[in-house]
């Protein structure tokens, strides 16, 4: 009997591991840009300083007189402004609104430190007042001809990115449009959905690694049977950008951003490509280590426990599916009698779970008495740091599952297979075997797939050892 998997390539790696360490495309232009607003900012700062106290109230002002409340000044107001997001590029550096609101609240703080720092001293109001209209003024009219100088630049065809389309025909000549709009981006290629299918997913991408593009516009026709592909661009250092279109909806690690004058969904890539997923992979193979050593004499007093209850090995070895449909042995302490998968077909008619893709029975009669406890506490996934160690799995991901049940799947039941499979995960604190929908199950996966972080991870971890301790819906 064959499994209903997809193709199985040896070397390929989890859906969000990326393809070394490296960093993102573009950054240096961007890093220069921010850097020169940064300095044109501070220019136009200490103009507005050295013209507001030259025509502000001649008093014995010690703000007036001392360089290192001027140096202050302007960290401050460079810090809020950078605060507000100021420095981002499109839109934000032309959001003049945003800019009074900065510069009117840094004068805000200024006013205070002013009156703290020397309080017995007469403060020029109008010194401030000058300060403050000044600065409004020549940041406001700086960006503005930094925006021109910007745009008559792009239009010459310099301080471009080079971006990809991928769009079916019947959008293309709208969405090339929103683009133009822009005027910021090169679309040096068009493709239509089917570059991002299975058979055509990794050679799409090493054409967009070769040709060296920063970002790709995708219609939301076109990835929305496939938002897990996020992690892909994510990877590839290559920033993700959604066209719309009237039935869309966010994806969870989007942010909405105005592109030739439409919202469009954006995933920006991350400045340090890879290192995120390295983390984790660290992070599983020294906890693995230490909880291996740690807990020993717990391994040897459960296999003494397991051996006097009842015949059969001390561990239970059962083929799973892994990543990308890989073949692996999962280790278990015996829970069962020795015998207890060839008794499952007898057992098939009581399977709690509705659709029958996943075996569950609340009272199986194959579990032994020290089997109960083991699972009652989850001892029995302990063994499984082994696999951690390995490589075969992570501490957190989709629970990987044997061939009776993937054998069940349909297509989109194989985006699980897409990451690295886990000893406990969203499923599994979020109702354990309580989920009696297997459904239910693949969306809980599906939701961790698309929001993973770090963060995630280790939230599922604190949250595993609450549901263990509660012994939440475990049999």
């Amino acid at each position: 009997m064959t499994v209903k998997s997809m193709p199985v390539v040896s070397l390929k790696p989890d859906l969000r591991s990326a393809q070394g360490t490296r960093v993102q495309k573009g950054i240096i232009i961007r890093f220069f840009r921010v850097i020169s607003l940064v300095f044109l900012d501070i220019t136009c700062l200490v103009l507005a300083w050295n013209l507001a106290i030259f025509y502000g109230e001649d008093l014995d002002d010690p703000w007036a007189k001392k360089e290192s409340l001027l140096v202050l000044t302007i960290v401050l107001q460079i810090g809020i402004i950078a605060v507000k997001g100021l420095y981002k590029g499109g839109i934000n550096r032309r959001n003049y609104s945003s800019l009074f609101k900065a510069i009117s609240t840094s004068q805000i703080f200024l006013l205070l430190i002013a009156f703290l720092y020397e309080s017995n001293y007469y403060i020029s109001r109008s010194s401030f007042i000058i300060f403050w209209f000044l600065s409004v003024i020549f940041l406001c009219v700086q960006r503005y001809i930094f925006d021109v100088v910007t745009k008559h630049l792009r239009r010459k065809g310099v301080m471009r990115h080079s971006v990809f389309l991928i769009t079916d025909s019947a959008e293309k000549e709208n969405h090339i449009k929103i683009i133009e709009q822009e005027n910021c981006y090169t679309v040096q290629g068009i493709a239509d959905s089917s570059c991002l299918d299975l058979r055509n997913r990794d050679k799409t991408f090493e054409y967009l690694r070769r040709q060296g593009i920063v970002e790709a516009f995708v219609s939301w026709n076109a990835i929305k049977n496939r938002l897990y592909l996020c992690w892909h661009f994510y990877t590839a250092g290559i920033t993700l950008r959604i066209l719309p279109t009237k039935s869309e909806h966010c994806h969870p690690k989007s942010t909405l951003l105005v592109i030739g004058g439409v919202p469009c969904m954006t995933i920006s890539a991350p400045f340090i490509i890879g290192t995120d997923f390295l983390v984790k992979r660290c992070f599983d193979l020294c906890c693995s280590i230490v909880l291996l050593l740690l807990l020993s004499p717990i391994y040897l007093l459960i296999a003494l426990l397991i051996k006097l209850d009842s015949p059969g090995p001390i561990f239970f070895r059962q083929e799973r599916i892994g990543l990308h449909g890989r073949k692996f042995k999962i280790w278990k302490f015996r829970t069962m009698v020795a015998n207890a998968e060839k008794l499952q077909a007898s057992l098939e008619a009581k399977n709690e779970i509705k659709d029958g893709v996943l075996f569950k029975m609340k009272d199986d009669p194959r579990v032994t008495q020290i089997g109960k406890f083991l699972r009652l506490y989850s001892l029995d996934e302990l063994p499984q740091l082994f696999n951690v160690f390995l490589g075969e799995m992570s501490l957190v991901g989709p629970r990987p599952l044997p061939r009776r049940d993937v054998e069940k799947f349909t297509s989109h039941h194989f985006v699980r297979q897409e990451v690295l499979p886990g000893i406990t995960g969203l499923w599994q604190v979020s109702g354990r075997s309580n989920i009696d929908n297997f459904e239910d199950a693949v969306k809980l996966d599906i939701t961790y797939i698309e929001n993973w972080s770090l963060w995630l991870d280790l939230t599922i971890l604190l949250k595993t050892v609450k549901v263990v301790v509660q012994k939440t819906g475990a049999y």
